[in-house]
């Protein structure tokens, strides 16, 4: 079981999304996707700490009190191992954009985000975010790269 933090960035007049094109690492599983920014947990980590690392160390950033919008399984999604994902959104931060070793960073129209070339689950997520949807549990089933099923529960606050 992998742990992991995934962020999505909204410009500070909201109407665009940082995104990630991972054109960069070899061997990369998401390779030629634009995603969010994120990683693994490491020890000792809360998914908080973790997200506001990887998105200083991938972008430059620095976030401030992001907020958790869901909470995913992807069952089997790499090397036969599960992954389970703590999903946040962000429109504070500070500094300057920098060369990220994964990928080319760029801001982009919330109305093209849908649009990249991204995983299919991917698309179904951001929408709720888009949406403003309340906080999920969210689980996206993989076979061979393809989403073959999905499902959600929605919790109200």
């Amino acid at each position: 079981m992998k742990l992991g933090t995934l962020c999505y960035i909204q410009d500070k007049n909201n109407d665009k999304t940082l995104l990630l094109h991972r054109v960069k690492k070899q061997n990369d599983m998401h390779e030629g996707k634009w995603v969010g920014v994120g990683g693994k947990l490491e020890q000792g980590e809360t998914p908080e700490e973790c997200i506001i690392r990887e998105v200083k160390e991938e972008t430059g950033l620095t976030i401030n009190k992001p907020k958790l919008r869901g909470v995913m399984t992807f069952p089997k999604f790499n090397d036969n191992e599960d992954w389970y994902v703590f999903l946040f959104t962000s429109n504070k931060y500070e500094g300057e954009l920098i060369e990220s070793d994964e990928g080319n960073l760029k801001w982009i129209d919330n109305s093209k985000v849908l649009d990249m070339p991204s995983w299919e689950g991917d698309r179904i997520f951001i929408k709720w975010l888009f949406e403003n949807k309340e906080f999920f549990s969210a689980k996206f089933i993989y076979e061979n790269g393809n989403l073959i099923n999905h499902n959600v529960e929605f919790y109200k606050s």
